[in-house]
């Protein structure tokens, strides 16, 4: 039962991951095109405080993903993975047309995964000491 979970969890990590690299990589909103038919137009969730929200939640969501798909032994490669992708992938906003890159966007997406990161860590933590 656990087993065909994790496979289920897996994929759903990794449609989630190409999914977050097209929306990224697409030169213009695809978001936006499809709810209100406009490329130039981006959906926000909530309102942006310093850093981006809609990133923050994007990075939040693999993140929790990544956390829940993988063991033990690979999380500290799934962490830079994580963090590496968030940094890249705000940088190929510098070349692709229609997007810019955005210092509160690159914080956003960092963010997010180092509140899953610190969270895991702290439960981690919390559980050895309890025993």
């Amino acid at each position: 039962m656990f087993n065909k979970f994790s496979t289920y969890l897996k994929k759903v990590f990794y449609i989630a991951n190409i999914t977050l690299i097209i929306l990224y990589l697409f030169p213009g909103s695809i978001l936006g095109w499809i709810l209100y038919g406009d490329l130039g137009l981006q959906p926000q969730i909530t309102s942006d405080f310093i850093v981006s929200s809609n990133h923050v939640y994007a990075f939040i969501i693999l993140s929790i993903l990544g956390y829940g798909t993988y063991k033990k032994k690979q999380l500290k490669n799934l962490f830079l993975y994580l963090f590496s992708i968030s940094i890249f992938l705000e940088l190929m906003h510098i070349i692709v047309p229609n997007r810019g890159f955005e210092f509160s966007d690159l914080f956003g997406n960092v963010i997010g995964v180092l509140v899953v990161y610190s969270y895991n860590k702290i439960y981690k933590f919390l559980k050895s000491i309890r025993g």
